[in-house]
């Protein structure tokens, strides 16, 4: 099981992946809008914005956050780092449960650009 540093790294080589993008992963990553990361294994979440192509993690909390973020992600830490390492396909993960992706609809258009 990854544990809270490992999936904090993990989240921090996307981010680094994010802003190194271009072409249609870079605009579709430079959105400003709260970002929420729960890892169910762990029982935590990250909370933070995705701004700028980059994702900014702001704190790490217990459980669910009490607000809803704009763009919200769930998943074990197992599959944050398989999925940041590219081991694990990120559109048949969403399709299969394994990852849950929850978003406006605009957001989700635009997102579905970095699968």
């Amino acid at each position: 099981m990854a544990t809270i540093e490992e999936c904090r790294a993990a989240l921090e080589k996307l981010s680094d992946n994010l802003a190194g993008a271009e072409g249609n992963v870079r605009t579709a990553a430079a959105l400003d809008r709260s970002l929420s990361c729960r890892i169910t294994d762990l029982d935590i979440t990250f909370v933070g914005r995705l701004r700028g192509g980059r994702i900014e993690v702001m704190d790490t909390i217990d459980g669910q956050p009490r607000e809803k973020a704009d763009i919200r992600l769930a998943m074990t830490g197992d599959d944050l780092v398989a999925l940041v390492d590219g081991e694990l396909n990120f559109a048949k993960a969403w399709g299969s449960g394994r990852v849950r992706l929850e978003a406006g609809v605009r957001d989700l258009f635009r997102l579905r650009k970095l699968m």
